[in-house]
Order: structure tokens, then C-alpha cells, then sequence
């Protein structure tokens, strides 16, 4: 995966107002108004927000009628899914050989 994608979704999804958007998507598309009605930040602010999204291949966005649709692309999370991935596998084994470790040391107090 390229790293300039890789950053854009990371930018995308680093935004506490950018990650609600998201949550607030994954059940249903909703309009930009429904949308901005969640927030307590300015309609153009939260426009900002979902254009940042769209750029990145996050949000998609559905013209119905005079309503524009906002919609999660849930594909386009999976490099960063499996990008964090590699990452959590290391830790997880980190964490497993301290654990060990730690239990040796408590086993050698014990003695």
C-alpha cells in the first residue's frame, strides 16, 4: 500500500468529528443536514469534515432528488485495517513474552 494513501486515511480518520461521522454512517446514509443536526460545530465545518472524508474514499456521496446522501465506504478502511494489523500482531507477541516473563520472576520469588 502506498504510503500517501495510507496517510490520507489516516488523516481521515484522525478527527474525533471525522470518526463520529463515520460511526453515525455506519448504520444508514443520511443527509448532510441530518448529519450536521448531530454536531454542535457550524454546518460549513462539518461540510469541511465530510469533504475530507469523501477525498479520502471514505464517505461516498449520492445525489437523491435535491437531497445529497452521505454514505461509509467501509472498503476503503481495510488498508489501514491491515496496515495497524502487522502492528498489533508484534505487540501482542511483546505482551505474551512479558507476561512470561513477569510470571517467571513472581515463580523465582515464590521459591
Amino acid at each position: 500500500m502506498p504510503i500517501e494513501s495510507r496517510r490520507d486515511i489516516f488523516q481521515a480518520i484522525s478527527d474525533p468529528n471525522r470518526r463520529q461521522i463515520i460511526d453515525l454512517l455506519s448504520g444508514e446514509a443520511l443527509t448532510l443536514n441530518a448529519i450536521a443536526e448531530k454536531f454542535d460545530i457550524s454546518r460549513p465545518a462539518v461540510s469541511q469534515h465530510i469533504k475530507h472524508l469523501e477525498e479520502c474514499g471514505v464517505v461516498e456521496i449520492e445525489q437523491r432528488g435535491r437531497e445529497r446522501f452521505c454514505k461509509v465506504n467501509p472498503q476503503s478502511l481495510i488498508p489501514a485495517f491491515m496496515w495497524l494489523e502487522q502492528y498489533q500482531q508484534q505487540w501482542i507477541q511483546r505482551i505474551d513474552q512479558f507476561e512470561k516473563h513477569i510470571e517467571t520472576i513472581q515463580n523465582k520469588d515464590k521459591k
